[in-house]
């Protein structure tokens, strides 16, 4: 009695079939399989309440002020020249930039 395959086998056995017509490799067909196929992020999925690991804190945004002294990690010391709902302006002396929150790489002095 020959063996009954899952719908799943069945279909990539067709997919085969069909890619060696077109002159399709199975390893490029793999790829494209595998393409279209996406995992989750961590960063999207919620905490649940009955699990034994404690949810991540919320990360403090920190709040700036017109003519705050900061440093950035890459465009080095600046002052806060402007300031917007989601933003600052930071003049840093030969440019501004602006920023937008979380401001991970600002730092106040």
């Amino acid at each position: 009695m020959p063996r009954r395959r899952s719908a799943c086998a069945e279909s990539f056995r067709r997919a085969l079939h069909t890619a060696a017509d077109t002159g399709v490799t199975a390893e490029g067909l793999r790829g494209r399989i595998l393409g279209v196929m996406k995992t989750p992020s961590a960063a999207q999925r919620r905490h649940l309440s009955g699990s034994p690991f404690k949810a991540r804190p919320a990360p403090v945004i920190e709040q700036f002020s017109l003519h705050d002294r900061v440093t950035h990690d890459l465009y080095g010391l600046g002052q806060v020249v402007g300031e917007e709902e989601s933003a600052v302006l930071v003049d840093f002396g030969s440019h501004q930039v602006r920023i937008v929150s979380p401001f991970q790489k600002l730092t106040k002095l």
